[in-house]
């Protein structure tokens, strides 16, 4: 299994240059993409959860902070018991519970592989 930790400190690298550019979209990308790789630790989920609802706060985005407070109290029990909805990208937009498909790069990446 790839070292998941890595994977997704790489797209939060993309993330913080997004975000000092001030490209908001940008920032949401990288973070969809950080949660897709990190959905499968406990940590690196609820971690990423809790970078989206920091954006959602400096956005002022209501619908994003309050999908992000639901998400932090399911995103710890779903990676553990393996049941986080793969390829979700974490977004307050999308069903929590919705599995979507994932973009090849980031497949390769898990090496086909999401959960061990």
């Amino acid at each position: 299994m790839p070292d998941l930790r890595a994977l997704v400190e790489d797209e939060l690298v993309s993330y913080r240059q997004a975000r000092a550019g001030g490209d908001v979209a940008a920032a949401w990308a990288a973070l969809e993409r950080a949660h897709i790789l990190g959905q499968m630790d406990w940590w690196q989920h609820a971690r990423v959860h809790l970078l989206m609802l920091e954006l959602g706060l400096v956005t002022g985005n209501w619908q994003e902070i309050r999908g992000q407070l639901f998400r932090l109290v399911l995103a710890v029990p779903g990676s553990v018991t393996g049941k986080a909805p793969l390829g979700n990208s974490g977004r307050s937009n999308i069903s929590a519970f919705l599995p979507q498909p994932i973009a090849p790069d980031l497949a390769a990446k898990l090496n086909g592989r999401p959960f061990p």
